[in-house]
């Protein structure tokens, strides 16, 4: 299992470096968050031993108990853990206080309670805002009309810190359509990097779809399957 991870790693990161030569970006610029949702954490230590030290989580009790587990390991001070599940408002301040990242603000209400209940011993919480980019009634974010009415909202907040926006497009095979949707987010990435500071990530692109997410200016990928396989659910 120790090699699969490896090389699981291995050929996601040259699918990264493919995707961004063939249009022309340094691999650098992208990020990867390897999305360990239900999975254990012997999984996730044989991918920090392959070198992977960014995670993302859906879950917060499930998050937590990952958090704390390696807060206890010699690589504590190494990882950086990002929510990326939605999140309902009682839960907001167990992932003010574990998490490093947070994908997923759609309203002002949470952006105020992760604000006031970041602890004071910790660096601003990175925020992104998710938008719902297809119009989906079953999944979270807030529509494109929405984006900077909330931006402006969030930014005044100081124990936060608005970093850009993350998109999940509804399911689609057609690379000329992933592209189109993935064009659209970018589009609306850079009207938020004209009217605030500080804006530097564009999370979007998971296994099915992250060339075209790289293609379109995607700067941090979220990857589950192509890495530990599908994902356990009870």
């Amino acid at each position: 299992m120790c090699t699969t991870i490896q090389q699981n790693l291995a050929e996601v990161t040259q699918r990264i470096v493919n995707s961004a030569n063939h249009c022309g970006r340094d691999p650098k610029e992208i990020t990867l968050v390897a999305v360990s949702k239900t999975k254990p954490v012997s999984l996730i230590e044989l991918a920090i031993q392959a070198g992977q030290r960014r995670f993302g989580e859906n879950y917060v009790k499930e998050g937590i108990d990952k958090i704390i587990h390696f807060s206890a390991t010699p690589f504590a001070n190494q990882l950086e853990w990002h929510f990326i599940g939605p999140l309902q408002s009682n839960k907001s301040k167990l992932v003010a206080e574990h998490f490093d990242w947070i994908h997923t603000i759609d309203r002002e209400k949470l952006a105020r309670r992760l604000h006031e209940q970041r602890p004071i011993d910790k660096p601003p919480l990175n925020a992104l805002i998710q938008v719902n980019i297809s119009k989906e009634e079953t999944k979270s974010g807030v529509s494109t009309s929405e984006l900077l009415e909330l931006a402006y909202k969030i930014h005044k907040f100081d124990r936060i810190k608005l970093r850009g926006l993350m998109v999940i497009p509804a399911p689609e095979k057609d690379v000329t359509n992933q592209l189109a949707t993935f064009t659209h987010a970018a589009s609306l990435y850079k009207q938020l990097k004209a009217h605030f500071d500080g804006i530097d990530t564009l999370s979007m692109g998971m296994s099915d779809d992250m060339p075209a997410a790289i293609t379109a200016g995607s700067n941090l990928v979220r990857i589950g399957t192509a890495i530990f396989g599908e994902r356990y659910y009870s």
